[in-house]
């Protein structure tokens, strides 16, 4: 089967690289993880990731801390998992490039988006660290600006969950999970399938976002040839 789309902006939430220790990076973990990512480039894709930093540190959840900067922490172990993700895909023998929207040129480049661009069309996979580089935006409203800035053909978010619900499943056996879905529904039911600046803006910008579940990692290839897994927003 074709790919569906060939330049993917794929975003990866902190928790997805602590497996099943709950916290920090299992190794074993982001190489199962990265196992699909190099399918998907061998078959022709152009990948970017953008990582989250839940594993490690939640500027929203830091109680009385000045936010601006619990979320600079919140940035730095961005990066963490960034190089974690970098390390395991290099183990597949691919060509990686970190860049960081905070300057740190000991350990990764800074964030230009032509260069970010140029590695993509040489077949590079680029990490994207530190979200948005500013306080007070999520890392989803990071993959959403760049997945714009690189003019990816989707957003991939991949999380604990299989789709989008209308109301926790873990709370709630009953609920529906949604096949598709607009961003204005997304929008004025405040699912949370994302923070609203990121849905307002994927909708401004004309961007699809698939959820699904990163619990079988091969949900990536899956997504990537436009199968049905998980909910497209669009």
């Amino acid at each position: 089967m074709e790919l569906k789309y060939k330049r993917i902006l794929l975003k990866l939430s902190g928790e997805a690289l602590s497996g099943s220790v709950g916290h920090g990076i299992d190794f074993d973990t982001v190489v199962k993880i990265c196992r699909p990512i190099k399918e998907v480039v061998d078959l022709g894709a152009q990948v970017a990731v953008v990582v989250g930093g839940g594993n490690f540190w939640r500027g929203r959840s830091s109680g009385q801390m000045d936010r601006t900067r619990a979320d600079h922490m919140g940035m730095l172990a961005t990066v963490i998992n960034a190089l974690g993700v970098a390390d395991g895909l290099e183990q597949f023998g691919l060509d990686v490039r970190v860049q960081t929207a905070i300057a740190m040129q000991e350990v990764a480049e800074p964030y230009i988006r032509n260069r970010a661009v140029r590695h993509l069309e040489k077949g590079r996979v680029v990490v994207f660290g530190c979200g948005t580089g500013n306080p007070f935006f999520s890392t989803d409203t990071g993959a959403a600006l760049r997945g714009a800035e690189i003019e990816a053909d989707v957003i991939l978010k991949a999380t604990m969950v299989d789709g989008v619900y209308d109301s926790d499943p873990k709370k709630n056996p009953g609920a529906k999970r949604y096949d598709t879905l607009s961003y204005m529904e997304v929008l004025s039911r405040n699912l949370g399938v994302m923070d609203m600046t990121a849905a307002s803006f994927c909708k401004d910008r004309g961007i699809p976002f698939l959820v699904f579940s990163i619990e079988d990692p091969e949900n990536i290839v899956r997504a990537a040839k436009g199968e049905k897994v998980g909910t497209l927003v669009q």
